[in-house]
């Protein structure tokens, strides 16, 4: 894979260059395009392959998919729009999900603060809390740098208040393993804000819950990877210790494997 990057803006007038002065069809152009950029050692896994909608009449660029419902999420959010906003998260985390590229695309976007202000919006109805939070793991899959302090302190605060609620964990603990893998400071701030014992308590509290135990045990591994590059020395080894020592860790995990 290559090193070099691009961006979205740049694929899409290539493709549409490819179109309008060779006269190729959307999909050979596309075809065309990641060829074209490939061969110089380009790294495309952010960049949505795709034909890019048209200009309409009065000359103003189209978006691509992912930017039009992230819209329309943005819309029901700013309106307060209760009855909408769960239509508008469920089609853009199902888009989210598809690829890389789309999320990525959306998060260069503003999509985060869009899912945050979502959360925030749903904070009195359990339900629509759960599909934000499945909404927002979905964006930070693969994004770890887009969660702020402010979403570390509504997933740790959420997770603290609902212990019992195990579908409400799971989303909770998903949005924080995605949030720390290849992320040093995420892991370290959230060890600070008190997430291991939250996340040996969900082993204890939901053993009988397989997704409950795999993803929670998933993120204590997580909080001692030293996975982030950008960081010369973590905190692998002391988090590894503090699992162990002050959250019987250990026990916790071979209890939930019997």
């Amino acid at each position: 894979m290559g090193s070099k990057q691009i961006a979205q803006e740049t694929f899409d007038e290539a493709v549409q260059e490819n179109i309008t002065e060779f006269e190729m069809d959307p999909e050979e152009a596309v075809r065309e395009a990641v060829q074209q950029f490939e061969s110089q050692g380009v790294d495309l896994s952010n960049i949505v392959k795709a034909v890019r909608p048209p200009a309409s009449e009065n000359g103003q660029r189209q978006k691509h998919q992912i930017l039009l419902t992230l819209d329309s999420l943005g819309n029901a959010v700013a309106e307060s729009d209760l009855a909408e906003l769960p239509v508008q998260l469920s089609a853009f985390a199902a888009q989210c999900k598809e690829q890389l590229a789309f999320r990525y695309l959306a998060g260069q976007n503003g999509a985060y603060p869009v899912v945050f202000s979502a959360c925030q919006l749903a904070s009195g109805d359990r339900d629509l809390l759960l599909q934000a939070f499945s909404t927002l793991a979905a964006l930070l899959d693969g994004q770890p740098d887009l969660l702020d302090a402010a979403g570390q302190e509504l997933l740790l605060q959420t997770l603290r208040e609902r212990p019992e609620d195990a579908e409400m964990t799971l989303a909770g603990i998903r949005c924080v393993r995605h949030a720390c893998l290849k992320h040093e400071q995420n892991r370290q701030d959230f060890v600070k804000g008190g997430i291991l014992p939250l996340l040996t308590g969900a082993i204890v509290q939901h053993g009988n819950s397989a997704d409950v135990v795999r993803t929670a045990a998933s993120a204590l591994r997580i909080m001692t990877f030293d996975d982030d590059i950008r960081v010369p020395f973590g905190h692998a080894h002391d988090h590894a210790k503090m699992i162990v020592l002050e959250n019987d860790g250990l026990r916790v995990l071979i209890e939930a494997g019997k």
